[in-house]
């Protein structure tokens, strides 16, 4: 069981001040947080692609490669790109010299994103959403099979006949998963085209994952693949602090301000207090508490769902850097080794 951290680099407004940093501020706290959760041992760092004020990461390679030095060990992903706007053959390029610059520790998190800014941005059309990302996933999947002689005939960008993509990344292949916030379509795709996937667990109860990934797992072996080859993870809101009663306190205010922001945004109902409670309780989709509290849940999170890598976003909102710091500290070293052994005595308990 693979434990990380996912962030989008949010600048929102302080709920105290209401001052909002600068995104270079913030981009320097998370390449210290990307150190850190590689000195405690932690598997995987993710950043995800945004192009808004209230997020700096509209390059999460540049970011991960700045932090790729000052780590040995940590996985470094983007979570997500978003494919759909960009061009496969510059993400290649970007992600393959991020691998070299990480001695082979880099990985691709595909996926078409939340948020919709990037099209117009970069003068794409909404209405070829879908059209533009199994085009372009299709053909970053070209380059990654042999990146030194693609051939690739397309709709929506020219051809490319017998050129090189380069540089050559470290690892043999680049990795790429698929990022999805539960569309059955997307499981099905991922399945076909042998694709590990990651599922964005963000609201009500994490258990009703689990027809997904059954349905994941029968079409990928249908496919033909090995299901035993296919990470499955997840991605869920969270915090730790040394008491459930610290981190409880400490993640509501900023939790209730990005999420009632995007309720606005996008015609959700307000998220209350009562909201945020019934989301941290046992069953619910927010791992916020304790280091035991957190363990538990997402040693039951592998049980029902059976994820083999479990990231935590962290933080959601503008929080003290110091706080997130000591949460990333907390998962590392109390966290992720409760998980890990709780995991490995009750596998080799239902082998017996």
């Amino acid at each position: 069981m693979e434990i990380g951290i996912t962030t989008f680099v949010e600048t929102t407004p302080n709920h105290q001040s209401g001052k909002t940093m600068s995104h270079g501020a913030r981009i320097k706290e998370v390449i210290e947080e990307i150190k850190l959760a590689d000195a405690v041992g932690l598997d995987v760092y993710g950043i995800g692609e945004h192009h808004r004020s209230d997020f700096a990461a509209s390059s999460p390679e540049m970011i991960l490669a700045a932090a790729a030095p000052l780590t040995k060990n940590i996985r470094l992903s983007s979570a997500v790109t978003v494919l759909s706007s960009a061009d496969p053959v510059r993400i290649f390029q970007n992600f393959a010299t991020l691998d070299a610059i990480s001695d082979g520790r880099a990985e691709i998190m595909a996926g078409r994103g939340s948020f919709t800014e990037s099209f117009p941005l970069f003068g794409f059309d909404l209405q070829h959403y879908d059209e533009l990302f199994e085009e372009n996933l299709a053909l970053l999947m070209e380059i990654q099979k042999n990146n030194q002689e693609v051939h690739w005939q397309g709709g929506h960008r020219p051809a490319i006949h017998g050129l090189g993509v380069y540089p050559n990344p470290i690892q043999e292949k680049l990795p790429i998963t698929i990022g999805t916030g539960g569309n059955p379509q997307s499981s099905i795709r991922a399945a076909k085209l042998g694709l590990p996937v990651v599922y964005a667990i963000i609201g009500g109860q994490p258990e009703r994952f689990a027809p997904l990934v059954d349905l994941y797992k029968q079409t990928a072996m249908h496919a033909g693949h090995d299901i035993s080859k296919l990470p499955i993870a997840s991605h869920s809101h969270g915090f730790v602090a040394k008491t459930t009663e610290e981190a409880v306190e400490k993640f509501f205010k900023p939790t209730h301000h990005v999420m009632n922001v995007l309720a606005k945004e996008r015609g959700w109902s307000p998220y209350t207090r009562a909201s945020y409670d019934a989301a941290r309780s046992a069953r619910g989709a927010l791992y916020v508490g304790d280091p035991e509290t957190v363990a538990k849940k997402i040693i039951h999170l592998h049980k029902v769902v059976d994820v083999t890598r479990f990231y935590m976003h962290l933080p959601l909102g503008t929080m003290p850097h110091e706080d997130v710091m000591s949460a990333i500290e907390l998962l590392g070293k109390e966290v992720a080794p409760r998980v890990r052994e709780e995991i490995k005595n009750w596998k080799a308990t239902v082998e017996k």
